[in-house]
């Protein structure tokens, strides 16, 4: 005679399932599975006499997900224990019993729809037993998940790495920023999933293309509702607070709740970095990318203009069609079953076309193959042809005359897209993945892909558009260079070479001038330093202008995070032409130095040693010096130190255990009252102790 079943507990076995399905990040109390991927419960029931058999054929498990789960739209499933699972559907199978416990293995289908599941136990119509609840996730493990990743170095830096590095400056000085995703904190993948939680499309939320678009579009609402204007910032009292860009949590924290930390105008590139983390925390390889001078607002067209006075400063005439200085986006895998053959692989997230849909209409953000944008594939998305054009369009230099005529400069070609950077995996090395994106600019491949595209576009001959090569006619020829970068406390150091051709004698007007832009290619402020020369120059004459720029010659201090942007422009009247070059400059803020041991090993005290000193003239005042990194410090320490005076340094020691084995990141800020966010990391790998033999 049977029994009737009453299920006392769960175990859940959250530890040992975390650990299989490389998510024991997250938690050691909740339960984070991946689809595709069998888990193992433990069932502790009252002791059963007999009737085993019997009684399983009356049992089922229930997984439900969302607010109204339903067969329909597969957010609640039933299927019942049996002796093997079968992995392209829920199942599952008990693997070891006695009287009083079932051990119980569950598979989900590598389809299935991810989401915080709670998982019952059904004996009858009537009878139901709570089990728990568990975390569903994409899996890059399973070859028959869309978002597999076949390499396991790949998988470990695009989903598991939690420190990163963001790549700001110029395409001569690239800045790596340090950048925490912190993509298994508990509150990045409750956040993720309560704002998808917007769509309504819940029975889509298995298709990892569907997802990414909406959670694209959905944050990049969030960020344009949330972000500071300029003079909200100015306003504020408390700059350092507002300014702080350590790593995603803190920001999504206040996109989604309206609590934590706002980002000011200026910092908008955040959103690659915010959506990286939460495409990594469901489960899909994601990484940041740099795309430096990348051109803006063509609408598809491959020319680009440039305005400019005869002082060489930006006129402010149609700066919505520019270069940027760099511009960052997120890349995810996945495959890419709704497209022909081939485009699968990394896929760029892109909200540009959401700024064309209706109010308060949910717009899904466009989701290009990187391989369409170098292939030239515009059919293929709306979004194709503004991204090829972004990278390979050619940008024209147009001077704006006193009496208000403009024409085109004589100028040496302006290239866009001239690198694109990215992490490289397993360490802090920048790596270049340009040739992912476009042909070597003058290879064959390149020129032949852009007469294909004019000729589509019943422009045949026009490769370029405009000429932007110095024509041998012309009777001049200039040329501008000068140190990529520029410290607060150094100097730049220019040379501008010009050249006369001809055999007669000419009389240059030639005007040097810097100003500050934003890192999308807008201007800040309009004049920082001027220069203006007059020079005769002999018959086939070169001649050389060289000088040091200080930054005491500014006629004042350029603003936070911006960029020089160095012009000469040289007019010669006879005929009347302008020759035109420029040159952006990073600034880069007083270096700070980290030592520390080469031997860095798990649980073991480290004492990390770390200076600034100040070539300013003024002393550093109110000095606050914060350090942190995820698996070496718990918590990030904030100590308040006295004034740096000029000619002297700054040095500060701190102890650490580190937590964590493997690559990870020390990062030290230091904030005063002459400037905020000076940043300064080293790379740590900590090793395992060899335990004795």
């Amino acid at each position: 005679m049977g029994q009737a079943l009453y299920v006392k507990s769960c175990d859940l076995q959250v530890a040992r399932n975390n650990e299989k399905h490389h998510t024991k990040e997250f938690s050691s109390k909740r339960l984070f599975v991946r689809r595709g991927q069998p888990f193992t419960i433990t069932l502790h029931l009252n002791p059963l006499i007999g009737g085993f058999f019997r009684l399983l054929k009356k049992v089922t498990l229930v997984a439900q997900t969302g607010k109204q789960p339903s067969k329909a739209n597969r957010t609640k499933v039933k299927f019942p224990l049996s002796s093997q699972c079968n992995p392209k559907w829920w199942s599952a199978a008990i693997e070891d019993r006695d009287f009083q416990t079932w051990v119980i293995t569950v598979t989900t289908p590598a389809e299935a729809i991810i989401g915080h599941y709670s998982l019952l136990l059904q004996v009858s119509r009537r009878t139901q037993y709570p089990l728990g609840h568990f975390t569903l996730l994409f899996n890059p493990w399973v070859r028959e998940d869309a978002v597999f990743l076949e390499n396991e170095t790949q998988r470990r830096e695009y989903l598991l790495n939690q420190n990163g590095l963001i790549y700001l400056g110029t395409s001569d000085c690239i800045q790596p920023q340090p950048w925490d995703f912190g993509q298994f904190e508990i509150n990045v993948i409750d956040l993720s999933l309560s704002l998808l939680e917007v769509d309504k499309k819940v029975n889509q939320w298995n298709n990892p293309v569907h997802v990414t678009r909406v959670l694209g579009a959905l944050l990049n609402y969030r960020k344009e509702k949330s972000i500071l204007t300029k003079s909200q910032t100015q306003d504020s009292g408390d700059m350092r607070f507002l300014y702080k860009r350590r790593g995603s949590l803190p920001i999504l924290w206040h996109w989604l709740t309206g609590q934590g930390r706002q980002v000011p105008d200026g910092q908008a590139w955040v959103l690659a970095a915010v959506t990286c983390s939460v495409l990594r925390s469901l489960g899909i390889p994601a990484r940041v990318i740099t795309i430096f001078d990348s051109a803006q607002s063509t609408r598809g067209a491959l020319t680009v203009n440039e305005y400019y006075d005869e002082n060489g400063l930006q006129t402010g005439e149609d700066q919505e069609n520019r270069v940027c200085i760099f511009q960052v986006s997120t890349e995810c895998w996945m495959t890419r079953p709704d497209l022909p053959p081939g485009y699968g692989g990394w896929q760029i997230v892109d909200s540009s076309l959401q700024k064309e849909g209706e109010p308060n209409v949910l717009v899904p953000c466009d989701l290009v193959p990187v391989r369409a944008v170098k292939e030239g594939a515009l059919e293929l998305s709306p979004v194709v042809p503004v991204l090829f054009a972004s990278l390979n369009a050619s940008c024209a230099i147009w001077m704006k005359c006193r009496d208000g005529t403009v024409i085109q400069a004589d100028t040496n070609p302006k290239y866009v897209g001239n690198n694109i950077s990215t992490k490289g995996i397993g360490g802090d090395r920048c790596e270049d993945i340009t040739q992912n994106y476009k042909y070597h600019e003058g290879s064959p491949q390149k020129s032949e892909l852009l007469e294909k595209i004019w000729k589509e576009r019943d422009e045949p001959g026009k490769i370029n558009g405009f000429s932007l090569s110095p024509e041998t006619s012309n009777p001049l020829h200039m040329l501008l260079s000068s140190s990529s970068s520029m410290s607060l406390d150094g100097e730049v150091e220019l040379a501008v070479k010009i050249f006369n051709h001809t055999s007669e004698e000419k009389t240059v007007e030639l005007v040097i001038g810097i100003q500050a832009m934003d890192y999308n290619g807008v201007t800040i402020t309009p004049l920082l330093y001027k220069k203006k020369i007059s020079l005769t120059l002999q018959d086939n004459e070169v001649k050389t202008i060289s000088t040091s720029l200080f930054s005491s010659h500014f006629v004042e201090s350029p603003p936070e995070n911006s960029i020089l942007r160095l012009t000469a422009v040289a007019t010669h009247r006879d005929p009347d032409i302008s020759y035109f070059a420029q040159r952006d400059i990073a600034i880069c803020k007083p270096q700070l130095t980290i030592e520390v041991p080469e031997k860095v090993r798990l649980y073991e005290p480290v004492i990390a040693s770390i200076y600034v000193q100040n070539k300013l003239d003024s002393p550093m005042e109110d000095c606050v010096i914060t350090v942190f990194g995820r698996g070496l410090i718990h918590r990030e320490r904030s100590s308040r130190l006295g004034s740096v005076w000029p000619g002297n340094s700054l040095k500060y020691q701190i102890q650490f255990t580190p937590t964590q084995a493997g690559f990870q990141i020390l990062t030290v800020e230091v904030d005063c009252n002459m400037f905020q966010n000076l940043q300064g990391y080293k790379s740590i790998n900590v090793t395992i102790p060899m335990l004795p033999a």
